[in-house]
């Protein structure tokens, strides 16, 4: 659909339906909207998966914003200001232009994330919690500029994934992330995996357990 506000892939379900649940998949730097897509098909079948295409692009992939490195490299970045504010509006813009497009349930939208993903979709949440009604936030933290926010996510289930050996997003940072949104009321589960910056076959088939839950 071309007046999409991002490039993206649309999976129906098995049985399409008018208000269908749907999840939004965000992906990480550096990667595409194809990237999680072996994720998103180990998810329930009667989800609506779009997976979007960050809008800015790097190397051989995109990215939702630059990093701000002056907390003492990558281990320690925040995003840069500018960039992460457009890409949480052009978020905002899509899901509201696919609830309309794609008929899709507007009380059952979810946002599943890995790494910038992850971060997108923590304060996403936070700044529309009656949007979104569950988040899997995998190897990301929440961003310094949301995190007085958090209370706005109380009573949303979020699922938190972390690699013990991840030097890109350590493992605290993701803890932290957990803590805060379970001190601020949010319904948190919060898991380690052994692994660094990537997924486990252990780790999607928590995700997809724990999202089978969130629909029933």
């Amino acid at each position: 659909m071309d007046d999409s506000p991002l490039v993206h892939v649309s999976t129906e379900p098995d049985e399409p339906a008018e208000d269908a649940p749907a999840v939004v998949v965000i992906h990480g730097r550096g990667a595409n909207e194809r990237d999680l897509l072996p994720i998103a098909e180990r998810l329930p079948d009667s989800l609506h998966v779009l997976s979007v295409r960050a809008p800015d692009r790097l190397q051989g992939g995109y990215t939702w914003y630059d990093l701000d490195l002056s907390a003492g490299g990558l281990h320690a970045s925040q995003p840069d200001e500018e960039g992460f504010r457009r890409s949480l509006d052009l978020l905002h813009e899509f899901v509201d232009w696919a609830v309309d497009s794609y008929d899709l349930d507007p009380d059952r939208i979810g946002l599943l994330g890995f790494s910038q993903g992850a971060i997108t979709s923590l304060s996403a949440l936070i700044e529309r919690p009656e949007r979104y009604s569950w988040v899997v936030a995998l190897h990301g933290y929440l961003a310094a500029s949301h995190e007085d926010r958090a209370e706005n996510a109380a009573g949303k289930p979020v699922f938190v994934g972390a690699g013990e050996s991840d030097q890109i997003i350590p493992v605290d940072r993701a803890e932290r992330a957990a803590s805060l949104l379970r001190e601020a009321g949010a319904d948190v589960r919060f898991e380690r995996y052994r692994v660094g910056h990537g997924t486990t076959p252990e780790e999607i088939e928590d995700v997809a357990e724990w999202v089978g839950q969130r629909l029933e």
